[in-house]
């Protein structure tokens, strides 16, 4: 009688450690979840730095015109009536390694028509 006692407690033991572990609500559950907040809490984190970011951005635009004014130079390529705009193409290098090889032609008299 008391070995089936045994048995049986050991069970119950078995089946509450289940449900504590893997069952709705239990550790395993609860260990996903918090995998799942950090996740989104870092998320978050950086939308909320990007909403400062864009809020300050707002503000000046609203109150100062320096702000203005860089966009409109930046985006827009305007430029104001007291200054002049002088646009210096870029030039670009090549090396005697990269110049295209032209055949070398031999200038004797001898060949010339």
């Amino acid at each position: 009688m008391l070995k089936w006692l045994s048995l049986a407690l050991v069970l119950a033991l078995a089946g509450l450690q289940y449900h504590l572990w893997f069952g709705d609500g239990g550790l395993l559950e609860l260990h996903m979840i918090t995998t799942r907040a950090d996740t989104q809490e870092a998320k978050v984190s950086v939308l909320r730095e990007r909403n400062a970011q864009l809020t300050a951005e707002v503000v000046d635009l609203k109150t100062g015109l320096d702000a203005i004014e860089e966009r409109a130079r930046n985006d827009l390529g305007m430029v104001r009536n007291d200054e002049q705009f002088l646009w210096v193409p870029a030039s670009v290098v090549r090396t005697l390694h990269e110049l295209p090889e032209a055949p070398i032609e031999n200038s004797s008299p001898e060949q010339m028509p």
